[in-house]
């Protein structure tokens, strides 16, 4: 039961791409719908009548040049790839699982770079201000960006930054990434 609710709130559904499709095929119908009905009628097609429409259909392999079936073959090929990988591809939220003993923690990625970001500062020294923490789905990206003068130890941070996310737990797995920027010292004319 866990797992479904964890899985409910880290992955994204595809409603609106199903939405888009779905409202996409349903005016298609309603237009061939409306130049059915206006042929019957005996009314002027609103664009093309369906009898137009099936004699176009029929005569386009000898009108048309074979360059433009092969474009338009790889144009609806593409766009049904495109559409296949979206009903395929689990949507990602962006937010991580917790080992919690036997509960379900699920924690927006914001919060963990925020947290990550304090401990450091907080185990470092070096101010709040001068370190940027970005969490993705499989890693971590942490910019410590320190004054002009203060000393830092790289492999110090890139332990404390290990072992913080190690805490976590987290839920899939994330690489960690530091990167040390020093200012530029040289004053610009």
């Amino acid at each position: 039961m866990l797992r479904t609710v964890v899985r409910r709130e880290t992955h994204s559904p595809r409603t609106v791409a199903m939405l888009v499709v779905v409202v996409l095929l349903l005016l298609a119908l309603a237009y061939a719908a409306v130049e059915i009905i206006l042929h019957l009628v005996g009314a002027q097609p609103l664009l093309v009548g369906p009898g137009e429409a099936l004699n176009a259909l029929v005569a386009a392999p000898t009108a048309l040049m074979p360059v433009a079936f092969i474009v338009a073959g790889v144009v609806l090929a593409i766009l049904g790839l495109l559409v296949l990988i979206l009903a395929l591809k689990p949507g990602r939220l962006s937010r991580h699982e917790m080992e919690w003993g036997d509960r379900a923690v699920v924690v927006d990625n914001g919060v963990v770079a925020s947290a990550i970001a304090q401990h450091l500062s907080n185990e470092s020294g070096i101010a709040r201000d001068d370190i940027v923490v970005g969490v993705a789905h499989r890693s971590v990206d942490v910019t410590v960006r320190p004054p002009v003068g203060i000393p830092v130890d790289e492999a110090q941070l890139r332990r404390i930054v290990d072992e913080e996310v190690a805490a976590y737990k987290l839920t899939p797995a994330v690489r960690t990434h530091l990167r040390v920027e020093r200012p530029d010292t040289k004053e610009s004319r």
